[in-house]
């Protein structure tokens, strides 16, 4: 031992000085982070820190009226933004421990980590994401963010068909109602709806599909006749008739979506699953007794699960895209409620007096659905061991 190195004992209690100091500085969302060299994560952290610090900054007034009020949407908000700061902190701590008790090991590559390095590289699949976050952000904060209420008729006479100006980024309506305030609601209910919707589908779909494919014989032929009949029918105009029969609410939607989306999901479960079930591990976990039920939940969904992640992608875009059409033909969510459809269907008929009643609203969801659209490519292209090239191992 040369006289400048430092006996054991003190190289111990300095490492134990050196993570304590740096999980003292990880309380700062991302700091820790940048220090480890991990800068992306550590911009994604301290980036959303600071805009949950702006939000409770500026719109300090508007959060403790939230967190007063009797609306649960509006307490949501409030609460979301107080949580997830807080969160952030505790998730900053923790990674920061993860990265510096790692340190030296040799870590293997996962199908995951694989799978979101791969997705890192597609920098449209990534652009993607971060609308997606965006706009589910505004949706959360909308009680927060808007700067009027979206359903208060003042003024109509003195305040319909303003342009878009400071005061009204997006202009107002007939009703002197601000459409940005209502854009902002709006997408509370449209992006809810459509997320809610594929969450129906694809649960639904995935256990019918892998109960038919799993099972086989004349149970799988049954199951399979139902679903050739149920698609028989054409989808847009069954939804149609079922919201047309029954009042349209956002929990109605929901279901009516869920329920008429979830027959394609269903077959291509089953065609995975028939071709997995006879692989060698089901085999031995049949072998040694495991009940049927943890078979296909612990081994058969999970190998088939990510073309279903592509698919539900995917989904969501046409979800928003069909509750926007029901809104708009006036039979989905209607007025005073805002929806993306219905502001688009107010517009309609004030296209050459007010362009903007239905051009930001057009905007956001045509915005909506290329971002899911961009999101299930680049979800395949990550997914697909087809494209895997030795530098991603």
């Amino acid at each position: 031992m040369s006289l400048f190195d430092l006996p054991e004992g003190l190289v111990a209690e300095r490492d134990r000085v050196d993570r304590s100091a740096l999980l003292l500085r990880a309380v700062v969302p991302g700091a820790a982070h940048f220090a480890l060299g991990r800068r992306r994560r550590g911009a994604h952290l301290l980036g959303y820190a600071l805009l949950m610090i702006l939000v409770l900054t500026l719109r300090g007034g508007a959060v403790r009226e939230a967190m007063a009020s009797r609306d649960p949407g509006d307490w949501l908000a409030a609460a979301f933004v107080i949580l997830s700061l807080l969160g952030a902190v505790a998730f900053s701590v923790w990674d920061a421990a993860r990265i510096v008790s790692d340190r030296g090991r040799t870590r293997s590559r996962s199908p995951l980590r694989i799978a979101l390095r791969r997705f890192s590289e597609n920098g449209l699949a990534v652009l993607a994401v971060y609308v997606i976050v965006g706009l589910y952000l505004l949706a959360i904060l909308a009680p927060l963010l808007a700067p009027y209420d979206p359903t208060v008729i003042e003024n109509a006479l003195e305040t319909r068909y303003l342009a878009p100006s400071w005061l009204h980024p997006f202009g107002t309506d007939e009703f002197g109602r601000d459409l940005f305030s209502r854009a902002l609601y709006g997408a509370r209910v449209s992006l809810s709806v459509g997320l809610l919707a594929v969450v129906v589908a694809i649960t639904l779909g995935t256990v019918y599909g892998a109960v038919a494919g799993y099972f086989g014989g004349w149970l799988d032929g049954v199951l399979m006749r139902v679903v050739d009949v149920i698609i028989a029918f054409p989808t847009f105009f069954l939804m149609l008739m079922l919201v047309g029969v029954f009042e349209a609410g956002i929990v109605f939607l929901v279901l009516i979506l869920g329920f008429t989306s979830w027959t394609g999901t269903a077959r291509f479960i089953r065609g995975e699953i028939l071709s997995l079930k006879e692989r060698e591990y089901i085999e031995g976990a049949r072998a040694i007794g495991l009940p049927s039920h943890l078979i296909i939940i612990r081994h058969l969904i999970p190998a088939a699960l990510a073309p279903v992640l592509v698919s539900a992608a995917l989904m969501v875009g046409g979800m928003v895209a069909a509750e926007a059409g029901l809104s708009f033909l006036g039979i989905g969510i209607r007025p005073p409620t805002p929806s993306w459809g219905n502001m688009l269907s107010a517009g309609q008929d004030a296209l050459l007096v007010a362009w903007w009643i239905a051009f930001f609203p057009g905007c956001l969801l045509a915005l909506t659905i290329l971002s899911f659209n961009l999101l299930a490519d680049g979800l395949r292209d990550a997914l697909d061991p087809k494209t895997l090239t030795r530098k991603h191992l």
